[in-house]
């Protein structure tokens, strides 16, 4: 039985990739700082199954203690700061825990045992203001936020780590990705959750910014077995993973609206107050070595994506309630 340890396990990615593995048979290990340890409700239904154990990204003690009792086999380093709003509010805590804390985790392993093969989040947010269109894995990086220039730096140390130390380390060059389990101030989850309140009257409108800016968008665990092929590899490498296609935010609210039979116009407000101080206009992956390598392509569709997360959403809303929820007929 091999082992794995998720840093991050609390997360929408972390949750989907410790299911993922427990369906491998993989004896998983999820590290949560101790501050946080009441936030667990993506891996509520998992505990059972897992073993949680206490650490902290900027702690080389507690990595080191936490690499020697558990001993495993691959490392995800899910954890980081991970909202991009945030990072230009909190530009410093950003760069500890979303670059910094990379270093610690390399080196922990460096230290405790080579062998263990670690897989780093990396964003599509690196590419920022993109010099070519679409973006792969030779594309140079232009970040565009802290929380960008954070993890351009974590996904160059790990590069750094496995060209100098050797190490079995691969960074996913992860464009979005998203699922109900979003947190709730990521676009996508606003809108659907939006929607979700607009419908059962609860809001009667949706502030956005900038409704032209365009993501490449894909669903969360089909992104975590991405994760796991690159590191069943037998060489380290980095890989874009992206669906190919690019949305507009304005398409998002169209479909999210349309699933719940309401037009979008009607209650979406762009507002300059949410726009980013440097906006990323589009970003759209090249996937290509991942499929011819990995043998890894997407399997949810952006529009069954957003109609799962807004189903969802009604669900919970409905359910906060008192109601039963009733499904929305397809259009």
């Amino acid at each position: 039985m091999k082992t794995a340890l998720i840093t991050g396990i609390t997360g929408q990615d972390g949750s989907y990739l410790a299911e993922f593995l427990l369906e491998k048979g993989y004896r998983v290990v999820g590290m949560v700082r101790h501050t946080s340890g009441g936030q667990r409700g993506l891996i509520r239904h998992l505990e059972k199954d897992l073993i949680i154990a206490s650490g902290d990204l900027l702690d080389s003690s507690s990595l080191v203690r936490l690499l020697q009792e558990h001993r495993p086999d691959e490392l995800y380093n899910l954890a980081a700061q991970s909202f991009v709003p945030t990072s230009f509010a909190q530009p410093l805590l950003t760069a500890q825990f979303t670059a910094v804390g990379v270093t610690c985790l390399l080196e922990a392993i460096r230290v405790t045992n080579p062998a263990i093969r670690f897989y780093q989040a990396s964003s599509s947010e690196m590419f920022g203001k993109v010099v070519e269109t679409p973006q792969s894995e030779t594309t140079r990086f232009y970040p565009r936020s802290p929380y960008a220039v954070a993890k351009a730096y974590g996904h160059w140390i790990t590069v750094n780590y496995r060209e100098s130390h050797g190490l079995f380390a691969c960074s996913g060059i992860c464009f979005n990705h998203e699922s109900p389990r979003r947190g709730v101030d990521f676009i996508t989850r606003k809108v659907t959750r939006g929607v979700a309140a607009i419908k059962l009257g609860l809001e009667r409108e949706l502030r956005l910014g900038n409704l032209e800016a365009r993501r490449d968008w894909g669903f969360a665990g089909d992104y975590v077995r991405a994760m796991w092929l690159m590191l069943q590899q037998p060489q380290p490498d980095d890989y874009v993973v992206a669906t190919g296609e690019t949305r507009a935010v304005r398409e998002l609210c169209e479909v999210a609206f349309a699933h719940a039979g309401l037009d979008y116009r009607a209650y979406v407000v762009e507002d300059p107050a949410f726009y980013r101080p440097a906006e990323v206009d589009q970003v759209v992956g090249l996937p290509a070595k991942a499929e011819r390598v990995l043998g890894w392509k997407p399997t949810v569709k952006f529009e069954s994506l957003i109609r799962m997360m807004v189903d969802a959403d009604l669900k919970t809303l409905l359910s906060d309630a008192g109601s039963d929820p009733r499904p929305i007929k397809r259009r």
